[in-house]
């Protein structure tokens, strides 16, 4: 069966293409994988994705506090299958988790993970991040940013596509509430001394470490089976927390 552009794989699930032609192309900081979904991640998809999943079009704002009910939002970009969003929902669950990622098999995931373990303060968006801060959220919206382990780019042609960039810091600190952080983890050394480089150098935020440098894993972050596996193999993991600062005072 051959699907029209942008129709979702599954009835009532994400759309292929949410976004469409309604905004420029650009060199994405995402690579789409198309990966084998699972009987579970298909059910949970075509179930629960109208209730608590929704496709960036870049047509609307969203209203969060409708969304989540009054809770403060954190944003988290990439949350691979999902198990430690799940974990730290459950952990806060004063705290909404809006969790974006293009992967259909951790979105089915997250949201089985949701259902199975009562979490309402979770809500999952499939597609770009930019277009959903540039265009879907509201100015110091936001009461914090999570990237945790985003794709290195380990080629240097292709360093041009990491996430962490000036620009994105820009954008980022526009829906940030002032004194919201800014939490990135990953365990790529040189991607970690470029983010270090570029969130030290930009005036809208702050080192949460006194002194400067990286901060210590804190507690609420998981450690998920795959920075367990990268530890084994002698890798380190860099945390870095900075501040939005608040520059009308």
């Amino acid at each position: 069966m051959i699907r029209a552009k942008g129709e979702p794989r599954f009835p009532g699930g994400p759309a292929a293409d949410p976004a469409g032609s309604h905004h420029e192309r650009r060199i994405r900081s995402f690579q789409p994988r198309r990966s084998r979904v699972t009987t579970g991640q298909e059910d949970a998809l075509q179930r629960l994705w109208p209730v608590w999943g929704l496709d960036i079009d870049g047509r609307r704002v969203l209203d969060l506090d409708e969304m989540f009910g009054g809770l403060p939002v954190v944003l988290e970009i990439g949350f691979g299958m999902g198990e430690a969003t799940a974990q730290m929902a459950a952990d806060d669950p004063a705290t909404g988790i809006l969790a974006v990622d293009v992967h259909t098999p951790g979105q089915g995931n997250l949201l089985g993970l949701a259902e199975r373990n009562g979490l309402d303060n979770v809500r999952v968006a499939n597609g770009d991040a930019i277009i959903l801060l540039r265009e879907m959220l509201a100015p110091h919206s936001l009461h914090g940013m999570r990237v945790y382990f985003p794709d290195p780019w380990p080629k240097k042609r292709h360093h041009k596509r990491r996430l962490i960039q000036p620009e994105f810091l820009t954008l980022a600190a526009r829906r940030l509430a002032p004194g919201a952080v800014l939490h990135c983890a990953t365990d790529w050394e040189p991607y970690a001394e470029q983010m270090l480089e570029v969130l030290g150098a930009h005036p809208d935020f702050e080192n949460t470490v006194a002194g400067g440098g990286y901060a210590p894993r804190p507690a609420f972050r998981p450690l998920t089976r795959f920075e367990g596996q990268g530890l084994d193999k002698g890798h380190t993991v860099h945390d870095l927390l900075f501040r939005r600062v608040d520059r009308e005072h």
